[in-house]
């Protein structure tokens, strides 16, 4: 087995431990407005994901290394391609982690109202954007001869690509609802159930 073989195989498992547990992470994010009645079940849901959310996105940070050590004109030209959808993944990752440091700052209503949204929009937002990063990379992207890539922003969209992400979203929803149907009980599970 050639050593390109090994990386690869090695990359896509860093990529798939990354989706599967950050896929609950982003799954609950997205329910937090849905599927609780009241703000100490909120409290709740974010205490299911509270201790793993952060070490999840160690997978993130180590994927993205190993495919720069291992392919780096591969990352060079998916990096270089994908750059905008990658910042607007990253925004979206900060303003999850802020709102999961910053909504219990404050007693006010609107404040948690604001920031649960924050989580919400955060999650769904970068679930979004890989689902349509990743159907981009298997429909095909705009390379030229020198492996630049050779497109913009809305090469990355057309119907199916949005069709997945789409379809990252809904996956991501149904984990996290799942996950809650585990790690929750009483109405709360039968609500995250039902969801499911």
């Amino acid at each position: 087995m050639e050593l390109t073989t090994v990386w690869f195989g090695l990359i896509a498992v860093l990529w798939i431990g990354y989706f599967v547990l950050e896929g609950f992470d982003f799954g609950v994010g997205m329910l937090l407005p849905l599927v609780p009645r009241s703000e100490e079940e909120r409290g709740t849901l974010l205490k299911t994901i509270g201790p793993v959310w952060d070490g999840n996105e160690v997978w993130l940070i180590v994927a993205g290394g190993a495919t720069f050590a291992a392919f780096p004109a591969w990352y060079a030209t998916m990096f270089s391609g994908f750059y905008v959808a990658l910042l607007l993944v990253l925004v979206c990752l900060i303003v999850r982690v802020c709102s999961f440091e910053w909504r219990t700052k404050s007693e006010s209503p609107r404040w948690r109202t604001a920031w649960t949204w924050a989580n919400t929009i955060g999650s769904l937002g970068a679930a979004l954007i890989w689902g349509v990063g990743l159907a981009a990379l298997l429909y095909g992207t705009p390379i030229d001869s020198d492996g630049d890539f050779a497109g913009g922003l809305a090469d990355l969209f057309s119907p199916y690509t949005v069709a997945a992400g789409v379809a990252v979203v809904l996956l991501f929803a149904f984990h996290g609802a799942t996950f809650l149907t585990l790690r929750v009980t009483g109405e709360l599970a039968d609500r995250a159930g039902s969801t499911a």
